[in-house]
């Protein structure tokens, strides 16, 4: 044997784990030992790993786990098979992309789930069952019967039973927030917003002609005397709420609030739209309002947020049947219907099991980078745990603009709080989206890097850094 075989062998065993009874699944420990191994230099590129069923000897577990411990490696870039010679650790994996963007709320690859497989195997079972022919002609909007009956399963967590009559299938969330302005108001009516929100309401209420009040909030969400106030002042068409992991404050509004304002909007006679992408995400949260309020609430539930932004989908629960058809002659004035191949893919995922197993994927890998931002932003992390992003308060020698352009300065993107702001005033912070990078490493590296930035004062500002 060669001394460089022998120091390669040598380094191969010393990063095996002591597999913990109570730490986790036994094959995504050995794969964390892996990652970290690399992370310490202790394997390095062109290591050749033990054969599987050798490791699953040294560590008395049975192959199986090995194999699997493999595959969420690779999955990870960290190893490369090459045939009967074995498997080796990868050459190091660099993004060209240039930016480093922490700005947009999209889901991180779903945790222990093949997504490439998983996505082939489903347009795979679609093609199989579905006439090509209709997968790429016109439809009638609002979806097929298909459609939202699996509209109605997707809803089941929330509501319980729901009628699939009563769900429109909308391309996404903004499509579906703009019909029902179109639907439930008209130019100059009144939309009340909590002050700081979803930039996507401001920016389609704004150019259909419709005003935007804010009604103030605390740290429970939107507050009900305020609500009752702007009601008798301002005679509002529409509420616009997102109670569950509000974006961009993480709040999530509890049982007790959304029973309150669902009342004073009963008894005023306003509309509420409830876009709540979050719900799935969220860790026991309450029930939606529109179940305290089903003839006053239209409820909003987006798959791009729990599952993957490429299916375009959303789905919106409206009861009376007038107002279904009114909102479908709003949405085809400007989409005619969601993409039918995005569709039957979603529909297929819903009835196989594979949006649960996506979905599962998704929240789990979420909570991992939650945990890694509490760790690297200490006191600074404002976050709940749950959800795609994390609202930041910023110290006092830095503004939300500010900071966006410093952090651009390096390669990062972030989301300033002025973005939110629904009115003159605007909470002092960013919003830090923790999925749109893919690899772990690399946000764990750009969280580092911004935590420097936030500890340092602004070069403006005449004081040296601190």
């Amino acid at each position: 044997m060669s001394q460089l075989t022998s120091l390669q062998d040598d380094r191969s065993a010393s990063w095996l784990p002591r597999l913990a009874a109570h730490g986790g699944p036994r094959f995504l420990q050995i794969a964390d030992a892996l990652q970290q191994a690399v992370a310490d230099g202790l394997l390095k590129s062109g290591d050749r790993l033990p054969p599987q069923r050798q490791l699953a000897a040294q560590l008395d577990v049975d192959l199986t786990t090995v194999t699997r411990a493999y595959d969420e490696a690779k999955r990870r870039h960290l190893l490369e098979g090459r045939g009967a010679r074995g498997t080796y650790v990868a050459a190091p994996k660099f993004d060209l992309a240039p930016v480093l963007d922490l700005s947009m709320n999209t889901p991180p690859p779903p945790d222990g789930v093949d997504f490439d497989d998983m996505l082939k195997q489903g347009l795979r079972q679609v093609l199989m069952r579905a006439d090509s022919g209709l997968l790429m002609s016109y439809h009638l909007g609002g979806g097929s019967e298909s459609d939202r009956e699996v509209g109605a399963r997707w809803m089941a967590p929330m509501f319980g039973r729901v009628d699939p009559r009563q769900v429109i299938v909308c391309p996404g969330a903004q499509a579906a927030i703009a019909a029902l302005i179109l639907t439930l108001t008209a130019p100059d009516d009144v939309i009340l917003v909590e002050p700081t929100g979803y930039p996507g309401l401001r920016a389609a209420a704004t150019q259909f002609g419709r005003r935007i009040v804010t009604v103030g909030a605390d740290r429970h969400g939107m507050l009900p005397e305020r609500l009752e106030q702007a009601c008798r002042e301002h005679a509002p068409r529409l509420v616009y709420l997102n109670p569950t992991l509000q974006n961009p404050t993480t709040v999530t509004m509890p049982a007790q609030r959304r029973q309150e304002l669902a009342a004073i909007a009963r008894h005023a006679g306003v509309r509420i739209v409830e876009d709540d992408p979050y719900w799935l995400l969220a860790e026991a949260p309450p029930p939606p309002i529109a179940t305290s309020a089903p003839s006053h609430a239209y409820y909003i539930s987006s798959l791009s947020k729990c599952l993957t932004p490429g299916l375009r989908i959303a789905f919106v629960l409206v009861p009376d049947p007038q107002e279904r058809e009114r909102l479908l002659v709003a949405l085809r004035s400007f989409a005619l219907m969601a993409p039918p191949l995005a569709g039957a893919l979603a529909t297929q995922w819903i009835l196989d099991g594979s949006a649960a197993r996506l979905l599962e994927g998704v929240r789990t890998e979420a909570r991992i980078r939650h945990r890694m931002a509490r760790n690297i932003l200490a006191g600074r992390y404002t976050g709940v745990g749950d959800g795609l992003h994390v609202w930041l308060e910023l110290p006092a020698y830095w503004n939300g603009t500010q900071l966006a352009r410093a952090a651009d300065k390096e390669g990062m993107a972030v989301a300033p709080g002025e973005a939110f702001a629904n009115g003159s005033d605007s909470v002092n912070a960013i919003r830090i989206s923790l999925g749109c990078v893919r690899d772990r490493g690399r946000l764990q590296t750009g969280l580092q890097r911004l935590s420097q930035l936030l500890a340092r004062r602004p070069e403006s500002s005449g004081t040296p850094p601190a």
